[in-house]
């Protein structure tokens, strides 16, 4: 484990000692200060009118203009008025993603969790979230930005009335703020507060779907250019008999296949897509769903089909309607986010599903489309050009990332390298996350443009998307085996299930097809062995902690951003299935991993957050009691988090993975953007190991830990030198040159 230098240290030898050197001392001139225009939307209460006199129908003039005062496109059309013709407007350099510029900018990012912050009495979420005292423990430990998770209104409208969210508030209806978490003005403050401690408040937008909101029950009423912002079909009275019967209370129904094929057939649709995410028998079996005969504003009666790639309360934003409606929205969400409220980045949400075309065989082209990637060029070009920084949450094939990663985003999220170190730790071999890391430098990947996380709000996803498709028939070998890419995939995700679910991890549950429900110190309490979570006493915990800090290093070492979570920072367990048994009726096992998590301590006797999540049990403690405690999780991950700022680890670029002497071993070789080589060499299993690394990167040189500075070796002829690596230990080195 990294330790703090002793800096009363004093020796006459040169080479025991590393030279004080700082990545700040040595960095580029710093880059002009972004500028940035501004612009408000509409202020008027979004609410329902109480006991309205008239009735929720399309016919009727007043709602049809109650639902366009509420819709995203009118604030959208708003905000962009007001920044048409702006000289500020052409401020910011915008056409290539700028990755290094954005993790220069935010390096390490908490990404937090609205349902299950605990908060203090009569606290809003973004009020605690934008707390003085937590921005001051942020700082301690090395958090430089803080990720929102969705606020903003979510679910749907029927009627008068609002229903709730489907899928955790990616479902946005609004670019209000949801009072569940706070207002417009906690968020400005949050993001103030956070400018206070040099950090950076980072938001999300959805440009692949909505929830059924305003915007979605005006693309119904046929209104306006509200039926451009999605792939919604209006089929005639004479097709009627291809539709599903909706039943009586809902207002959509999924379409079966046969329901699907006789509509494709028809050419009314364009079928089935490449795979059906969430996929489940009786529920969801295909990407569209029919709604019943709708009176639109013209009194007309008019059933439609739409497609949603997620449930049937997510329809699909259309990037390619004449009207461009859908593009306006998205853009407009993206400017309130970062010229009125205040942000300084945005997650893009699902952005790889922003392009669907018929195929003359075979299923619609649906992934890897271009047009996906000419919507994020746009998309992160607006953003860049007013000042702020995209990242995308885009779990596709690392030919795709890297693809989209050239005019899109300035930042992926790594899909690359997640599932391999979670199979690294189940199985303490490193070969399968050396092959990933591998993969991706062959295709170009930049490891400084990717987001490194531990634990967030999804599954431990192991779809493998890269290996299960297009490279599906190509061969691999792992462990002495050749496999297909699809029989790979299938092998590592059958290894994950046997090692952290099941009988070795009853408390941890498979989410769908697309991973495991699951928390960071839950898969590493089922890889070292413990089947029962009650019986996890201290010496337990030491181990946990111990892996838990293995994997920070793996992230944190190596460029690019660090990610973490609130239930990373107090290590929270999953919750039993019992205490959210509606929230998974569904199948959505992912709520037993999103426990409520106090991070300072501000509700002691508190059993739920105020969003009623229920509170997990909690390793490590609150940040205070941890920064307290120069043993504590929270007090070690700082010390890591130091070397990795001093040094400039983040802004590095990776040259090699070199082989290992044993399987539990890892070891990457980076240059630093001052020039020298750095090398992170990591323990994956329970046991000390000895071991060499060797790689024609590393030059002739004394090799120093950047924890304590001392000498670790020298470097030989052969350009190796020996480590020695406690269990779930690690070093991060450099190379001074002779």
């Amino acid at each position: 484990m990294p330790v703090e230098p002793d800096e009363s240290l004093t020796t006459t030898d040169a080479d025991e000692v590393l030279p004080e050197m700082t990545f700040d001392a040595q960095f580029y001139p710093a880059r002009p200060k972004k500028l940035r225009p501004a612009a408000h939307r509409r202020r008027n209460p979004l609410h329902a009118i109480s006991a309205p006199p008239f009735s929720p129908d399309g016919r009727n003039k007043a709602y049809v203009e109650w639902l366009v005062e509420q819709s995203m496109l009118g604030d959208a059309r708003t905000l962009s008025r007001q920044l048409a013709g702006l000289h500020t407007m052409w401020s910011n350099p915008f056409a290539s993603p700028d990755p290094r510029a954005a993790v220069d900018r935010a390096s390490v990012w908490f990404t937090a969790y609205p349902l299950s912050l605990m908060t203090a009495p009569n606290q809003s979420f973004l009020g605690a979230l934008g707390d003085d005292d937590l921005w001051r423990c942020f700082e301690a430990v090395g958090v430089d930005a803080g990720h929102t998770g969705p606020v903003e209104r979510a679910g749907g409208i029927r009627g008068w009335d609002a229903t709730p969210s489907v899928d955790g508030h990616f479902d946005r209806i609004s670019m209000a703020i949801d009072p569940l978490f706070g207002t417009e003005d906690d968020y400005r403050s949050m993001c103030e507060a956070a400018g206070r401690r040099h950090g950076t408040i980072i938001d999300d937008i959805v440009p692949g779907h909505t929830g059924k909101g305003a915007d979605f029950r005006l693309a119904e009423l046929n209104y306006g250019d509200y039926p451009g912002i999605y792939h919604l079909v209006d089929i005639p009275p004479e097709a009627w008999d291809l539709l599903p019967e909706v039943p009586k209370g809902h207002d959509s129904v999924n379409l079966s296949p046969s329901h699907e094929q006789a509509l494709a057939d028809a050419g009314y649709i364009i079928g089935a897509l490449q795979r059906v995410i969430f996929y489940e028998p009786g529920v969801k079996e295909t990407n569209w769903s029919a709604t019943p005969p709708i009176h639109d504003y013209t009194g007309t009666l008019r059933p439609w089909v739409y497609l949603h790639y997620f449930k049937d309360g997510q329809p699909s934003i259309n990037w390619l309607d004449p009207t461009f409606a859908g593009m306006r929205l998205v853009i407009g969400d993206a400017l309130h986010s970062l010229l009125d409220l205040g942000s300084g980045g945005l997650r893009l949400d699902a952005n790889g599903f922003l392009g669907v075309e018929k195929n003359a065989v075979g299923p619609a082209w649906s992934e890897g489309h271009p047009l996906s990637q000419a919507a994020n060029q746009l998309i992160g070009s607006m953003v860049r050009k007013v000042g702020g920084f995209t990242f995308q949450e885009l779990n596709l094939t690392i030919d795709d990332i890297a693809e989209t990663g050239k005019v899109g985003p300035d930042l992926s999220y790594d899909f690359v390298t997640r599932p391999a170190y979670h199979f690294a730790m189940a199985t303490s071999d490193t070969e399968f996350l050396r092959l990933t890391l591998r993969e991706a430098m062959a295709a170009g990947i930049d490891q400084a443009s990717l987001v490194h996380a531990l634990q967030n709000h999804d599954e431990l996803t192991y779809e493998l998307v890269h290996f299960a498709t297009r490279h599906a028939h190509d061969t691999y070998s792992l462990g002495g085996v050749d496999y297909s890419g699809t029989d790979l995939a299938e092998h590592v995700r059958e290894t994950l299930r046997q090692k952290i679910t099941g009988e070795a991890g009853p408390y941890n549950a498979v989410f769908t097809q697309n991973g495991i429900a699951s928390t960071t110190a839950s898969v590493i309490a089922a890889s070292l062995g413990y089947d029962d979570l009650d019986a996890i006493g201290p010496a337990e915990v030491e181990r946990i902690k111990s892996a838990h800090l293995l994997l920070s290093m793996y992230n944190a070492w190596q460029p690019g951003v660090f990610a973490l979570s609130g239930w990373d920072l107090v290590g929270a367990l999953p919750l039993p299935r019992s205490e959210v048994q509606s929230l998974i009726a569904s199948g959505d096992t992912r709520w037993i991993e999103r426990g409520a998590y106090d991070l300072m301590g501000w509700a002691p006797d508190a059993r739920t957050s105020a969003s009623g999540m229920p509170l997990a049990r909690a390793l490590y403690g609150s940040l205070p009691d941890q920064l307290a405690d120069a043993k504590s999780f929270a007090s070690r991950l700082a010390a890591i988090l130091k070397v990795r700022k001093r040094h400039g680890i983040f802004s590095g670029s990776l040259l090699d993975v070199p082989e290992v002497p044993t399987k539990e071993m890892l070891v990457l070789v980076n240059r630093l953007f001052v020039g020298a080589i750095q090398v992170t060499a990591l323990n994956f299993g329970g046991e000390k190991i000895h071991g060499r690394v060797q790689s024609e990167h590393i030059p002739s040189g004394r090799v120093f830990d950047l924890s304590t500075r001392r000498k670790v070796d020298n470097v030989d002829g052969l350009g190796g030198f020996s480590v020695t690596l406690p269990p779930y230990g690690g070093l991060a080195m450099i190379v001074r040159e002779n």
